[in-house]
């Protein structure tokens, strides 16, 4: 079905304020849900509203707690998120490692004791659109076995990379498994097959079905050993820059609750910038084509998706839409 973008927001916040919110953070969280179902990322809006209600009401993520500088040294920062609203968090971390690129160049900010951000892409594309290049990465909680192992050790421990652009952001958000558990759930909501094999079966056969996948809790690392490795070198430098935890200890904790992020951004100098990326996108454009497909930049199909959404309305998984109008 398909559902205004205000009155998608409009529910979100509506449910907010019903759960003790302030008007303001209730109506940047219902913003993001809303922004991220608009361009397409179902996982992470409307899909995921309902668990992040659930956290709240389990108090594993505080309404109305604020960040707290702990500690900084030039152009680093580290905060701790007090398990307040994730992306909330994100929102204010990213804000002020552009304020500390503006002054200095670059700007990195840690945060540990922070919840789920919900789509990380949403902080490359805030990045983009003050003109700053971004990188961002979180821990979470095991999910996915390492290179050669069976049992979860490793987070999926998204990463996003976002470059300005005057026609059209590049913004990279990709989990370091080879589909994302919101993905993967998708998928299974709609009873469809992976278009690759995304991770294992029980019995360990490389499998496309998103729910022995789910039931086996070993999704592949994206370019296997190597997708394994850098997630594991995410974990570090998360847990590392921010003094929180690591993975290993989000999981024993039992929820994903109480995660490290970093937030980097860039400010980018040169008077041929624009130029140099335009050479480099135009050059990966000029690859033949296999027969019904086209080569997209990332981030090109969330600008359509987002036209196409405002456009025509937000696609919104009816069964969970009544579920959050319930609420």
């Amino acid at each position: 079905m398909l559902i205004a973008f205000n009155n998608l927001k409009s529910e979100f916040k509506r449910v907010l304020l019903s759960l003790a919110f302030s008007e303001d953070k209730a109506e940047q969280c219902a913003q993001i849900f809303a922004e991220n179902s608009r361009d397409g990322v179902h996982s992470h809006g409307l899909n995921r509203f309902p668990t992040f209600v659930q956290y709240v009401k389990d108090g594993l993520v505080v309404a109305n707690a604020e960040p707290v500088k702990e500690s900084g040294f030039g152009s680093l920062e580290q905060w701790n998120g007090n398990l307040g609203p994730g992306m909330l968090n994100a929102k204010f971390c990213m804000d002020r490692a552009i304020r500390l690129a503006k002054e200095n160049g670059i700007g990195c900010v840690a945060i540990k004791n922070t919840s789920h951000w919900m789509r990380g892409g949403t902080y490359g594309w805030q990045a983009a659109d003050a003109g700053m290049i971004a990188i961002n990465f979180t821990n979470t909680i095991a999910n996915m076995p390492p290179w050669g192992g069976i049992d979860p050790r490793l987070g999926n421990n998204p990463l996003v990379i976002a470059v300005p652009r005057k026609d059209g952001h590049v913004v990279l958000d990709m989990a370091i498994s080879q589909y994302s558990f919101g993905k993967l759930n998708l998928y299974k909501s709609k009873n469809e097959q992976l278009p690759l094999p995304g991770g294992y079966d029980i019995e360990g056969n490389l499998t496309t079905d998103p729910g022995a996948i789910i039931e086996s809790w070993r999704p592949l690392p994206i370019g296997f050993w190597k997708g394994s490795g850098l997630s594991l070198v995410l974990d570090l430098l998360a847990t590392v820059l921010s003094q929180g935890q690591s993975t290993g200890t989000v999981t024993k904790n039992g929820s994903e609750s109480g995660v490290s992020q970093v937030f980097i951004a860039i400010k980018p100098i040169g008077i041929k910038t624009d130029a140099l990326i335009e050479d480099i996108l135009a050059y990966t454009k000029s690859s033949r084509v296999e027969k019904g497909k086209e080569i997209l930049y990332p981030g090109e199909n969330t600008l359509r998706t987002r036209e196409k959404s405002l456009k025509e309305g937000v696609w919104a998984d009816e069964k969970i839409w009544e579920k959050v109008k319930n609420l």
